[in-house]
């Protein structure tokens, strides 16, 4: 096999972050929304704080976005050149197809990467909030549907905001490599 192209599809390199996605300086990092993409708690309003009143107003141009997809934006005053929007699920027990509209953001997510040929990106724990989506549920799901995505993307960072989360991933990539 000959060398692979950097416009191949691939599975991008995975690593774990301790801290704030507002502050990572990748490409992109994706934005657990509410569908109303207008702010709201936890890391979709430190997002919508963070990049400046221009987000909000971008968003009210996109309207709203359905649980599974996603929609980009530019960062505005954010690090992050993008930020890639994404509905996850809110937690109903496991029976209303929440595992499956999960790996659909991830996946989603990575295709919106795609288009603008993001190559890092960073990635919250979508759902695990004020969804209630249980993190170790959501972790595998999220690694397991990164991995397996074809992408350009070419690393992904998953960002802890508190130690749980931080050991959940670490657990499931198999140590504590940092990005």
């Amino acid at each position: 096999m000959g060398e692979q192209h950097a416009k191949d599809p691939h599975t991008p390199d995975l690593g774990l972050r301790f801290g704030d996605i507002t502050t990572e300086a990748v490409d992109a990092i994706v934005n657990a929304a509410n569908s109303s993409l207008l702010g709201g708690d936890g890391v979709d309003g430190a997002i919508h704080q963070a990049a400046g009143p221009e987000l909000v107003e971008y968003c009210r141009g996109l309207g709203w976005c359905p649980t599974g997809e996603a929609k980009i934006t530019p960062g505005f005053n954010l690090a992050a050149t993008w930020v890639i929007h994404t509905v996850g699920p809110v937690w109903r027990g496991g029976t209303s197809n929440e595992a499956e509209l999960l790996a659909s953001c991830y996946r989603e997510s990575l295709a919106r990467a795609d288009e603008v040929d993001a190559e890092h990106i960073a990635f919250p724990a979508i759902s695990t909030g004020i969804f209630g989506y249980p993190i170790h549920a959501a972790a595998h799901v999220a690694v397991t549907t990164v991995r397996s995505t074809p992408t350009r993307v070419r690393a992904v960072r998953f960002v802890a905001f508190d130690q749980e989360t931080w050991d959940v991933y670490a657990d499931i990539l198999g140590g504590t490599r940092r990005h």
